[in-house]
């Protein structure tokens, strides 16, 4: 989906983000280039998950400080020989399920306190998801203030690549960041520049227990579904395997 197709949800996503609001927009000066960054949080969490096979543990819990000055550093290189003032933005996208909003309130607070802006919306349904939501919100930052570079944490080549590839084609640098495992589009990608996660520094504490099908040990290796069986109860049912 192109961008310009997320422009009638630009303004749901505007009342919702700290600083989107139309009235601060229109305040930007013409002289500001963002160098965005969207982190995608169900599916980046559902592709850790399938590596280490379970919830992780603190020390494969992704450090977000870190996170934020490798950007603060991406920042600084793209604002060389720019005629703009150039500036970061980082926001964490996310689905709060019933009754989860105790336990997930600690990690969300965690996240403004380093810098992070987070778009929390309750997981309601199997079409709860925040894909159309980042979209907008990529959009509304390129229409407004404009982009000088951005970079999309995240796995779904379905929702993110076309919008992607338009941005790039547009001559504004796109970085996407995931797990190499589960974003070949972006990895054999010809204008997307794609960046392990693991590969920035301090973003883990501990090596990831990765295991891929280039790489199998001889004694074989256990590869973790990316789902429960029980999700087939209420998947579409395009979503088969043939």
């Amino acid at each position: 989906m192109s961008l310009s197709a997320m422009t009638p949800e630009v303004g749901d996503v505007a009342r919702e983000v700290p600083g989107t609001a139309p009235e601060v927009l229109g305040s930007a000066t013409p002289n500001v280039r963002r160098v965005l960054l969207v982190w995608d949080a169900p599916n980046l969490d559902m592709g850790l998950g399938a590596i280490l096979g379970g919830r992780p543990t603190a020390a494969y819990r992704p450090r977000f400080d870190a996170l934020g000055r490798w950007l603060l550093a991406r920042t600084a290189e793209l604002s060389v020989g720019s005629a703009y003032r150039v500036e970061p933005e980082a926001t964490v996208f996310t689905n709060i399920a019933n009754g989860t909003a105790d336990v997930v309130r600690p990690w969300v607070e965690a996240l403004r306190n380093v810098g992070f802006a987070v778009f929390a919306k309750p997981k309601i349904d199997e079409d709860s998801d925040v894909d159309a939501d980042m979209l907008a919100h990529i959009e509304l930052r390129s229409r407004s203030a404009g982009l000088a570079g951005i970079m999309v944490a995240s796995a779904d080549g379905q929702a993110f690549r076309e919008p992607l590839e338009e941005l790039a084609a547009h001559g504004i640098p796109v970085q996407v960041l995931g797990f190499r495992e589960h974003a070949s589009w972006a990895v054999t990608s010809d204008s997307l520049e794609f960046i392990d996660l693991e590969d920035i520094p301090g973003v883990f504490r501990e090596p990831l227990p990765r295991v891929s099908l280039d790489s199998l040990p001889d004694e074989g290796a256990w590869l973790q579904p990316f789902r429960p069986l029980s999700a087939l109860l209420t998947s579409r049912p395009s979503q088969g395997v043939a």
